[in-house]
């Protein structure tokens, strides 16, 4: 069982470590580092770090906003990440359950997370943690 708390400065390491990781690529450390101060400081987001004694296991970030087509609030997973030692731990399902747990607080009307296509075992776990495949996203990439 992890401990789970909200993101602080001096996780900014082990976030983006995490995220090049997930990315595959070496990310602009100083853009980065930004974009995390800003993020974690927003109310509008919930950062949350899973770690043990030793180290940090894995985080989450969830960022909500008021969206006209579901006259509410709604939250979005954004980035969701367990370091490789502890997949299939359980440290995923203690994030997820303190998402959902804050939207229920929060009186949100759904959680949503996006997958990438080339990521098809993450189908299973979110579907495993709750989650109903609903709706195809489009994009435009630069």
């Amino acid at each position: 069982m992890a401990e789970i708390r909200k993101i602080q400065n001096q996780d900014l390491d082990f976030v983006y470590k995490s995220i090049c990781e997930l990315e595959n690529e070496t990310l602009d450390f100083e853009t980065f580092k930004e974009i995390f101060n800003e993020n974690i400081s927003n109310p509008n987001n919930l950062y949350l770090l899973a770690e043990n004694e030793n180290e940090s296991l894995g985080f989450i970030s969830f960022h909500t906003q008021k969206l006209l087509h579901h006259c509410g609030v709604v939250g979005e997973i954004q980035e969701f990440f367990i370091n490789k030692n502890y997949r299939g731990k359980g440290i995923g399902k203690q994030l997820i359950e303190e998402i959902i747990q804050y939207s229920k607080e929060n009186n949100l009307k759904s959680i949503e997370v996006t997958t990438n296509k080339k990521r098809v075992e993450n189908v299973v776990i979110y579907e495993n943690l709750g989650f109903t495949l609903s709706h195809n996203k489009f994009t435009i990439s630069k």
